[in-house]
């Protein structure tokens, strides 16, 4: 629980970070900033509308990278749909700004958690580390 602890808290800090998926050959980049940590998943939230959520459904695996202070992180792994109704309301509550285009039961609403997740820590003045949850 404690990398998945400092990942988040890397990404919270952040503030934004970029979602690389793949779109057949081509990779395709976004900036994203909702990131939740529940029952122990490192969890993003997008629509079903989207296309990267029709790119994930396709091939799931994603990486995201954000920068802050020097320092950045890159998280690798799947991200698979966590259909819970639980998890979108916990999401929602704690971005509620996101209120005004999505609800828990609207159906696009969608939450994603990292399966197999690893995350690199790096810096220009340290060893990169990494840490898997």
């Amino acid at each position: 629980m404690e990398n998945i602890e400092r990942v988040y808290k890397f990404l919270k800090d952040a503030d934004t970070y970029y979602l690389a998926t793949v779109e057949g050959d081509q990779p395709r980049v976004r900036p994203f900033g909702t990131v939740l940590v529940f029952d122990g998943k490192l969890c993003i939230q997008t629509g079903k509308v989207k296309e990267c959520s029709k790119q994930l459904a396709i091939n799931p695996k994603a990486e995201i990278c954000a920068f802050n202070k020097g320092e950045w992180i890159r998280v690798s792994g799947e991200l698979v749909e966590y259909d819970s109704r639980a998890v979108r309301e916990a999401m929602l509550n704690a971005y509620p700004s996101l209120r005004k285009m999505y609800n828990e039961d609207d159906g696009n609403t969608q939450v994603l958690y990292f399966r197999k997740g690893k995350a690199v820590f790096y810096s220009f003045t340290k060893p990169a580390e990494t840490v898997e949850f």
